[in-house]
């Protein structure tokens, strides 16, 4: 057995240590160690992975990360594991989707596969990307550690430098999706726990001195006339950082300080970004023998009493919410998948979705900075969060960071959420307040939200989160889990908001086909019926400035498992195949169009 091997320390230790998992859990890969990857080469590391689910954490006792590749007839001890030889998975993939043993493996599994190097050029840096891996990702190279990864759905990076050889190298990830008490999400949430290497990995070369980090907005005063970049420079500043922005005409030089931080002011009257004319300026920085790119987009979202204003005009977000789930492929998207969801918003009559609750592939911003969408972005903060513990703050805002340097160069995304129906107790509102106060340290120009809590008893919003986000963000499902439509009237009334409302989620499942029944709840006609009622409500609403239902696709989740429901949320307006809409999506977007015919004339009669 490998535990009497010369890898592990000795036999007893591999058996029964359960601090087994502490010198790997240094949270070492995070927001910190991101690189700007706009415009760089990179080499695709897609593919076929050797793969195998370890439910009792054996490889970490027993360091099969350590393994060298060795022909089976040569072995002196039994291997549990091979890491060269035997199954693979595709990369990027979830394991619940692969095999139907494995839908509801919750534990660790590894990942290996080779990378070839030519030759070592010692004149640069290397790095691997990771898209995303859920949960917690340890990465290992050539046997060597190199750090690990907290959180499901945000990008990190690992340096190789000096530590590649010339020809073969092996790399070696270790995935966990346990749900434990202190991560974010925590063990209760209402989707799919998908578990493995699920967006794209690849492999990067740059320059001893790179540019780490670039942000590029207008300064949001109301006077659409200055343009701010934000440089950071790793390593010895090779001669000035150039800015270019040739539609504009711009091309300018960033002082950096001693740490590599350089701030500049620039004026400019950039043709604005909006849903309408979604115009991006393509923009280049260089640094030494470095070089980054990105298209971007400038605009001005703000909120004035109970307004949200997009360019200084008032704004009704007509809106859907969607998760980032498919009956085939479960947590993975890829171009078309994404273009759909777009193709389908458009059809809606949406300028607006909610990337729930979590993170979404980073490409989505990219279309809806393309296509004309905004976007709400959000962290699983997601209901019951060990909000005294400083471990799981940790994790919640090194994910809002990660989640923050990755989009705020997108124009499309206008909303930073930090969580979703909480309880309100000191130690939440303490937690809350920090990830809302990061947001704005990180990002000057978007405004925030959380799905805040209504006192059904008094039926009004009661959550002291409330006065330190600019939009309240309100679930409720008058209709479905509430019966009475008229307190969802009474909530404005008796609340008297001073800030925006945005129904973030509403909604009622409706099961179509043979297993639906054909009145009553989970009927079509019902699910229709309360969209008609929600409507009404709503419609009278002035405190309301945009709606997000609950949802535009039906997706997996394990604990809604009635003989309707069969591990599905059923609330989407569009079936789990992503093709049949149910009758409840034209009406709400006959109700779109109305909305945004009114605009429309409001702003001709203006």
């Amino acid at each position: 057995m490998l535990e009497r091997s010369h890898l592990a320390d000795n036999a007893l230790q591999a058996l029964h240590d359960e601090d087994y998992d502490v010198p790997f859990n240094t949270q070492s890969l995070c927001h910190d160690g991101l690189i700007f990857m706009g415009g760089r080469a990179s080499e695709s590391l897609d593919g076929d992975w050797t793969f195998c689910v370890d439910l009792l954490d054996t490889g970490l006792r027993q360091k099969w990360f350590a393994m060298l590749p060795e022909a089976p007839e040569n072995r002196t001890e039994p291997w549990d594991y091979d890491p060269y030889m035997g199954e693979t998975v595709p990369v990027p993939s979830n394991w619940a989707t692969m095999k139907e043993k494995w839908y509801f493996f919750e534990g660790s599994a590894w990942y290996t596969r080779a990378l070839d190097i030519e030759t070592v050029d010692s004149s640069k840096r290397q790095f691997l990307r990771f898209g995303a891996a859920s949960y917690d990702c340890k990465i290992f190279l050539n046997g060597e550690f190199l750090g690990n990864h907290y959180g499901a759905s945000t990008p990190f990076c690992v340096e190789l430098t000096g530590k590649l050889k010339t020809g073969r190298n092996w790399i070696m990830a270790c995935v966990n999706n346990t749900r434990t008490r202190d991560r974010v999400p925590m063990r209760n949430t209402d989707w799919f726990n998908y578990g493995g290497l699920y967006r794209e990995v690849s492999f990067f070369e740059t320059p001893k001195t790179l540019i780490k980090d670039f942000f590029l907005y207008l300064v949001p005063d109301g006077t659409y006339s200055t343009l701010r970049a934000e440089v950071t420079v790793d390593g010895v500043p090779a001669g000035a950082v150039t800015l270019s922005i040739p539609g504009l005409g711009i091309e300018k030089d960033i002082v950096l300080d001693a740490d590599g931080k350089g701030t500049l002011d620039i004026s400019a009257r950039p043709q604005l970004w909006s849903p309408e004319t979604p115009v991006l300026y393509d923009v280049s920085v260089s640094c030494g023998d470095d070089h980054v790119c990105d298209r971007i987009g400038f605009r001005q979202i703000e909120r004035r009493g109970t307004d949200i204003l997009l360019n200084g005009a008032p704004l009704f977000l007509r809106g859907i919410s969607v998760h980032e789930d498919d009956a085939i492929l479960g947590k993975v998207t890829n171009e078309d998948d994404l273009r759909r969801r777009f193709a389908h918003a458009r059809e809606l009559g949406c300028n607006y979705l909610r990337l729930a609750h979590y993170p979404h592939h980073e490409r989505a911003a990219q279309i809806a900075d393309e296509l004309g969408f905004l976007l709400w972005e959000e962290i699983p903060v997601y209901w019951a969060i060990d909000f005294a513990n400083p471990a799981t703050y940790r994790d919640a805002e090194n994910q809002l960071s990660e989640l923050i340097k990755r989009d705020r160069n997108r124009a499309s995304v206008v909303i930073w959420s930090v969580g979703n129906e909480n309880p309100d107790t000191d130690a939440r509102l303490t937690f809350m307040k920090g990830l809302a106060e990061t947001c704005k340290r990180l990002d000057p120009t978007r405004l925030t939200s959380a799905a805040c809590l209504v006192n059904h008893a008094r039926n009004r919003i009661e959550d002291r989160l409330a006065a330190h986000i600019d939009i309240i963000g309100l679930n409720e499902y008058y209709g479905w889990y509430e019966e009475n439509f008229d307190d969802l009237a009474a909530i404005g009334e008796n609340s008297d908001p001073d800030r925006p409302v945005v129904i973030s989620e509403t909604g009622a499942d409706g099961v179509i086909g043979e297993k639906g029944p054909k009145s009553g709840l989970f009927s079509e006609d019902y699910m229709a019926e309360v969209y008609i009622r929600q409507i009404a409500t709503l419609r009278e609403l002035g405190y309301i400035k945009g709606m997000s239902p609950w949802i535009l696709y039906d997706f997996r989740v394990e604990r809604r498992q009635n003989i309707f429901q069969n591990g599905y949320n059923h609330k989407g307006l569009i079936a789990a195949d992503k093709k049949t809409k149910k009758k409840a999506f034209h009406i709400l977007a006959d109700y779109y169009r109305e909305i945004a015919a009114a605009g429309e004339g409001a702003r001709k009669a203006s």
